[in-house]
């Protein structure tokens, strides 16, 4: 009896209930085990140990309130060192990629004394995505009961975002919720690059009051002392690989980027489900930004499970154009090639796949 041929992600429109959108706003499979203990700082950058430091005792005061999550509102009254009386509701951490920004921020939410379903974890998109399908309203209602709101890989991209998240986060602080959220842009400049701040500045300063920003130095630990990227493989062993690895999907990549455009990206997560590798020919640069900004997602949905990526064609760092990478999303982009790049190392233990590392430069760090 012959074997199924591997899967095939465009032959998946996948439907995701509301109730799993909540249900999945946990850290991703890759942060499950982090902690503040694993976190390793450099020494040379004294402002990731100032982190840390500044995290763990976060995480200490919002277990100083009793069990129902309202009692925040008393304890971001109370003054102390890092937050004033009336000062910031949550936390935003702020640095270049790889400097274990989302680690620290899953960190966080593992150390927070709550029960998980009091507890919320997600990127800027995801959370987005959450109240395109509940609606602002049941969003908050949904969100309210939380003690800590976790927001990774914070970007306003529109106008109609920063209105909707500074609107979202207001009625979450008016609620008792803390926040705590990580990005590439300090919360005063969000919207640089993007639009019209100036028109905007009243959202955007508004969102802003509700964070202490820390800085947090360094390098993008995937790319310390790590060999260059693979060379992209064949047609022939990426289709090789596929047959051979249980579990993998193959696709033509204008396949694909077609096919996420009649997807949502709130179910790009549930598409990869059960999927161990991701196997991809003709891999070209997207034609467009629509399409970029969805792959984005993608990218972002592989990496938090870890799913490795074997390709042919063109080399990951040549997906987008030069003008792509010189405009206002230009940090999404930069984030997509470092992810699939080192996702790509991970395709190495692959049979048929090209030769590299294994795509981590520091044992004790997750991006």
């Amino acid at each position: 009896m012959p074997t199924a041929g591997p899967a095939s992600l465009c032959s998946r429109t996948p439907q995701v209930p509301a109730e799993r959108l909540v249900a999945e706003m946990v850290p991703p499979p890759r942060f499950d085990a982090v902690r503040f203990a694993t976190y390793i700082p450099d020494p040379g950058q004294p402002s990731q140990r100032e982190a840390v430091r500044v995290l763990e005792e976060f995480a200490g005061r919002l277990g100083d309130t009793g069990p129902a999550p309202g009692g925040l509102r008393g304890l971001f009254r109370r003054r102390s060192r890092d937050t004033g009386g009336d000062g910031p509701r949550g936390v935003y951490l702020d640095g270049g990629y790889g400097v274990g920004k989302t680690h620290l921020l899953a960190s966080l939410w593992h150390a927070t004394p709550a029960p998980a379903e009091h507890k919320a974890f997600g990127t800027f998109v995801e959370l987005t995505n959450l109240v395109g399908a509940l609606g602002f309203r049941r969003t908050v209602d949904t969100l309210a009961g939380h003690r800590l709101l976790c927001i990774d890989e914070f970007e306003l991209d529109d106008p109609g975002d920063t209105v909707l998240v500074s609107s979202l986060l207001s009625r979450l602080v008016e609620r008792g919720v803390a926040l705590a959220a990580t990005s590439n842009t300090l919360p005063d400049r969000l919207g640089e690059g993007r639009f019209a701040a100036a028109d905007f500045l009243r959202e955007i300063q508004g969102l802003s009051a509700h964070f202490r920003p820390l800085r947090i130095d360094g390098e993008d630990y995937r790319h310390r002392g790590l060999p260059e990227a693979p060379a992209p493989a064949t047609d022939g062993a990426v289709e090789r690989a596929a047959a051979e690895t249980p579990g993998a999907s193959l696709d033509a990549f204008p396949d694909l980027l077609a096919h996420l455009g009649r997807v949502h990206p709130s179910r790009y997560g549930a598409l990869c489900d059960g999927v161990t590798a991701v196997c991809l020919t003709g891999v070209d640069a997207v034609p467009d930004q629509s399409t970029a900004l969805r792959l984005v997602v993608l990218a972002d949905r592989l990496y938090d499970r870890e799913i490795p990526v074997l390709a042919s064609g063109v080399p990951f760092d040549r997906l987008f154009s030069p003008e792509m990478l010189a405009g206002g999303y230009r940090k999404k982009y930069f984030r997509a090639i470092s992810r699939l790049t080192a996702l790509a190392r991970d395709a190495g233990r692959m049979g048929g796949g090209p030769t590299g590392g294994t795509g981590e430069g520091d044992a004790g760090r997750v991006a």
